[in-house]
């Protein structure tokens, strides 16, 4: 780091905007300041990069695929007159690769960066909020504005014995270098369901458990429909429960559930704990800088990204809010631009997309039915299987459905959510649609290729008053 990054906050005449936090929200924060001729002290404190680089996203998408063809080759037989079979050769040798290819991102990403702005000091150390600006390492660093971006960490729920028990998080996880025989996944989340599927497609006796639901923000029937596909490949899913007590027990792992009344042991190797993450605000000062949290731990910020203190900005999952990687790098780059520029641009996640890595893939934009009946508007639906999709029934893989909601009076789109093999790459076309307040006739009758999954957004458009059974190849 000494090739490329000042390592002290001794600049003279201070800095137009220290940002406190160097992952994808600060990175995004410095770059978009430095673009626009400020001076930036960048502060990072352990591995540059944060989260989604070094520990989320990049290294759990990449085993999450790398499961996904071990189950590809295993499911060939859907195909008449083919079959295959898959298995994990070495572990050890897909652990060494995931972690080669983090290693590559943050050097090329972040740490290779830094000398390409040459108005970014990075300056490595704890950051504290004193009232009056930034102290780092014991030192004052002078700052006209700040932006704090120092993420999220993995929240711990609260069961009793929890303190007790070697657990494993989404990080540590990832960093196993033997894989468990068996594994309890405590939390039905996004994260809760992407690694439980992983594990259980790669060898792993996999026990899902979770109060309520899984994936609770998606759509019931998605969400019915996931846990089905979950259960087929031999994960036991166990929801609705109160959770009582957990322990190690004779090498193992204990956790006693409750079930309408009734008391449940579940055992397994290993624990894998996915409920939440928790905004990392301790030991910032932020209390004696007078900047508000929330109840969730996050900070308080308005639509311009501005905290309760004047001059001090907030964006990324510290926030507690849409917390993925995108809209960290988005709020990020308004809370630089506001700072600098009179806060003159206000956040808007109405058309933010989000995406599930389970295989169907779950993805969502707008409202769901749920939240738009929550908002007094009158709503309509419309549902498609994707057995009633040509690309699924070519691809012999009909797992799944669409969902999308619109305003009953308008026919304007409020929302939709998909579950399918190719989720993930069909749900920007329904933010588009929804970014410039298309109707739900309009996205019927655009013109969409044939033998696509996307192509299921035009038949669940056409679904609001038609019977898309009844419509021959291509029709509409």
């Amino acid at each position: 780091m000494a090739d490329c990054c000042s390592t002290d906050g001794s600049r003279k005449d201070g800095y137009d905007l220290a940002v406190i936090g160097a992952g994808s929200a600060g990175f995004s924060a410095a770059i978009t300041a430095a673009e626009q001729g400020a001076n930036v002290a960048l502060i990072g404190h352990g591995t540059i990069g944060g989260t989604c680089v070094n520990v989320g996203c990049v290294p759990s998408k990449t085993m999450i695929r790398a499961a996904e063809a071990l189950h590809g080759a295993r499911a060939a037989s859907r195909f008449a007159g083919l079959a295959g079979e898959a298995h994990v050769g070495d572990w050890r040798a897909l652990i060494a690769a995931k972690d080669d290819l983090v290693g590559t991102l943050r050097q090329k990403k972040y740490v290779d960066l830094l000398p390409e702005y040459n108005g970014i000091a990075y300056l490595d150390g704890a950051a504290r909020l004193n009232g009056a600006g930034v102290i780092v390492n014991h030192s004052p660093v002078a700052a006209g504005k700040i932006i704090i971006a120092t993420g999220a960490s993995p929240a711990m729920p609260n069961i009793p014995g929890i303190e007790n028990v070697p657990y494993l998080t989404s990080t540590t996880a990832l960093e196993l270098d033997q894989l468990p025989r068996s594994l309890l996944v405590i939390g039905g989340g996004y994260i809760g369901c992407e690694l439980a599927q992983m594990f259980a497609r790669t060898g792993t006796a996999v026990i899902m458990v979770t109060r309520s639901r899984l994936m609770p923000e998606a759509e019931p029937e998605i969400a019915e429909a996931l846990t089905r596909y979950l259960a087929d490949e031999g994960i036991t899913v166990r929801t609705g429960l109160a959770y009582s007590r957990i322990e190690s027990r004779d090498g193992e792992i204990v956790l006693t559930i409750d079930v309408n009344g009734r008391a449940e042991t579940l055992t397994a190797e290993q624990v894998l704990v996915t409920t939440g993450r928790i905004p990392n605000t301790a030991s910032l000062g932020l209390e004696e800088a007078g900047i508000r949290l929330a109840p969730n731990g996050g900070i308080v910020v308005d639509d311009r990204m501005r905290t309760s203190k004047s001059g001090v900005y907030a964006a990324g999952d510290v926030t507690g809010r849409d917390q993925f990687v995108y809209m960290a790098a988005y709020g990020a780059k308004l809370a630089a631009r506001n700072a600098l520029n009179s806060d003159s641009l206000v956040y808007d996640n109405t058309a933010m997309p989000w995406v599930v890595f389970t295989d169907p893939q779950v993805a969502g934009v707008g409202f769901s039915e749920a939240q738009a009946i929550e908002r007094g508007v009158e709503v309509k639906t419309s549902v498609v299987p994707l057995d009633q999709v040509p690309r699924a029934l070519a691809a012999r893989d009909t797992r799944g459905l669409i969902k999308l909601v619109a305003d009953a009076r308008s026919d304007r789109l409020l929302g939709g959510q998909v579950l399918a093999p190719e989720g993930a790459d069909t749900i920007q076309t329904l933010a588009l649609a929804l970014k410039h307040g298309m109707t739900a006739q309009a996205l019927g009758e655009m013109i969409f290729p044939y033998l696509t999954t996307v192509e299921g957004l035009k038949l669940a458009a056409q679904g609001f008053d038609k019977d898309v059974a009844k419509l021959s190849c291509c029709a509409g």
